[in-house]
């Protein structure tokens, strides 16, 4: 079997931006995830790190772990206290599947707010932006206001939000009530419908699209009409967005509200583009056993002068001819159907498949293009 090595100008790389859509819809504590049910083992609304979904029950015999030594990395599941009572070498472990899903963190006024805290510096940064982004001015104070922090996991959009793409829709028995967008591409999410609905035109949260955060502070009533009980008897606001009944909030009573979340996010994905060049005169040969003629006693032998394989084997001529009765002139012929990829200590690491063998004669040359991303 021939190796051939890629010259440099066979290997190209480049990446490709892809804008995966993003849609949660949220009901009663239920969260759906682009309009589809979680699979087995994964919850409605999320997906699983490990892309592992076969895992039912609490018989899995799946599980992660963590080997203590001086780096003293642990799971969150186990305490301090626990954890120092461990040695160098022990095995801490934890279920599977671990999954992910957009989550909403509702602080009232006298909350504690540590999440809310961690975004002091980055919120400061992006008041270059939008006066809406500081963290204290005359527009609120997020340390104290009411306010609704939307967390949208990484890995549910890759390197970022797509600037613009975010679409928050507030529902009430299946009718909108309110909706926000990044008009500008600014950050500020501003209420944009329903036509002539109260506090149209008004900024009613901001969007950190690098690190996948949703800040809603608007406190305007969108409607003077609810079933539901926010807070208190509050109606509804954008502050409350993502509220459910199954909340620790009490009064809570929120049983006709539902949400939606929509964007798009930025992924890079990078791809190795290879050409393999099949030369004239080249690859004509085969080891396959139908290149030979059927019915030829084949075969090998052995000695104390070595290993003997037949070589008086005659070739299958498979030249087309266009008379039935006649045989046309031998002409060494091959088959390409797959192309093996091999790292430089020659193993195997991939292999690609033709969809429709091509046929190789002496004087033909072909360049096959392969494409890999990961």
């Amino acid at each position: 079997m021939p190796f051939y090595k890629f010259d440099s100008s066979d290997i190209l790389h480049n990446r490709i931006k892809a804008y995966p859509r993003i849609r949660f819809d949220i009901q009663s504590g239920s969260v759906f995830y682009n309009e589809n049910v979680g699979l087995n083992g994964v919850p409605d609304g999320h997906l699983s790190l490990q892309e592992l979904t076969n895992l039912v029950g609490s018989d899995s015999t799946y599980h992660t772990f963590i080997t203590v030594n001086s780096g003293l990395a642990g799971f969150n599941t186990i305490s301090t206290t626990a954890f120092a009572g461990l040695d160098y070498g022990d095995t801490i472990t934890a279920s599977l599947p671990q999954t992910a899903s957009v989550s909403f963190e509702y602080h009232q006024a006298s909350d504690d707010r540590l999440h809310i805290d961690a975004l002091r510096n980055v919120t400061d940064f992006y008041t270059y932006k939008s006066n809406h982004y500081a963290f204290s001015s005359s527009l609120g104070d997020k340390a104290t206001q009411p306010l609704t922090l939307v967390t949208i996991p990484s890995i549910f959009y890759g390197s970022s939000l797509k600037k613009g793409s975010i679409d928050l829709k507030f529902y009430i028995t299946g009718t909108l009530i309110g909706q926000l967008q990044d008009e500008h591409k600014d950050g500020n999410l501003i209420q944009v419908g329903p036509s002539g609905s109260t506090g149209s035109g008004s900024v009613a949260g901001v969007a950190y699209y690098n690190e996948g955060f949703l800040l809603l502070t608007g406190s305007w009533n969108i409607t003077n009409e609810s079933q539901d009980i926010y807070d208190g008897t509050d109606y509804p606001k954008w502050k409350y967005f993502g509220k459910t009944e199954n909340e620790a909030i009490t009064p809570v009573t929120i049983t006709s509200s539902s949400y939606s979340v929509e964007a798009s996010g930025t992924n890079y994905v990078p791809v190795a583009t290879m050409l393999a060049h099949a030369n004239k005169a080249d690859l004509n040969h085969s080891n396959n056993p139908t290149y030979t003629e059927y019915g030829q006693v084949t075969g090998s032998s052995s000695g104390s002068l070595g290993f003997y394989e037949k070589v008086d084997l005659s070739i299958k001529n498979v030249s087309k001819y266009p008379y039935t009765e006649e045989t046309g002139s031998f002409r060494k012929e091959t088959y390409i159907s797959k192309i093996g990829i091999y790292d430089k200590d020659r193993n195997l690491i991939g292999i690609a498949k033709l969809a429709t063998p091509v046929r190789k004669r002496e004087n033909d040359q072909f360049t096959f293009k392969m494409r890999m991303d990961f």
